[in-house]
């Protein structure tokens, strides 16, 4: 017997794994998610053995979900991109497929599931996959009414401290991370992002104006908000003027 969570944001993928599981009474389905973050709360509680999962989802893709769990299951990817193939085998998954597929493909994967049925401990994964990852991330997860969304972070004037959390400033629209801004800085592109004060970081790429005052300076972005620098960190501002 073998435990079962299937992961995809699409409710026909959803399903059709569901109509073809069901020649298989060996294969227990405990639940189904729709995107990442639910994916790696019901897999890291539930510990199942073979997980079919989605690659292209909102809030997280796939590999993403592998690096956030305690332990690896065995991963069946199901996916309409072909161009994630490779990875995909880089990091061990039992099969491909790509949708849509038939019932005797499907068949094909889930006869593979023999060959290699032991439980990894995911870190030795998780490292590997984030080396492939640029150092600075291009994009983050943040709050938005009662769902979690990706942005750009190419889009984010700038940054401010709320309580534990931090507000991330766009022309648009304003979101809450559940990352600290300390956390936001050490994770951030240091030649784009940078610390202006204790409850502020900018985005270097929106500034507009800089206003020198005896001592101190007051920046204005491109959407007209004033952000003061503080003392204490006058001399990153001081090491960008030439």
């Amino acid at each position: 017997m073998r435990k079962v969570i299937i992961v995809d944001d699409e409710a026909a993928g959803r399903q059709l794994i569901k109509e073809y599981l069901k020649d298989y009474p060996d294969l227990i389905l405990l639940g189904e998610a729709n995107n990442g973050v639910d994916a790696v709360k019901m897999i890291n509680e539930f510990k199942p053995d073979l997980v079919f999962l989605d690659i292209q989802m909102p809030g997280m893709t796939g590999f993403d979900v592998l690096t956030h769990l305690e332990e690896l299951p065995q991963i069946i990817f199901s996916t309409a991109y072909d161009q994630y193939a490779l990875k995909a085998f880089e990091v061990h998954a039992v099969d491909y497929l790509l949708k849509p597929y038939t019932k005797d493909r499907f068949k094909v994967a889930v006869e593979r599931l023999n060959q290699n049925n032991q439980v990894n401990k995911v870190r030795p994964l998780a490292e590997s996959l984030l080396m492939d990852q640029p150092k600075s991330p291009e994009r983050i997860l943040v709050q938005s009414q009662n769902k979690l969304v990706t942005i750009a972070l190419e889009n984010v004037l700038r940054i401010e401290a709320y309580g534990d959390y931090s507000k991330l400033v766009t022309e648009e629209k304003v979101y809450v991370s559940n990352y600290g801004i300390s956390t936001l800085e050490e994770k951030l592109n240091a030649s784009v992002f940078i610390r202006v004060h204790r409850s502020s970081i900018i985005n270097l790429n929106a500034v507009k104006e800089l206003h020198k005052y005896s001592k101190s300076y007051d920046i204005t972005m491109k959407n007209g908000d004033v952000v003061r620098v503080s003392r204490g960190y006058m001399d990153n501002i001081k090491k960008l003027m030439f």
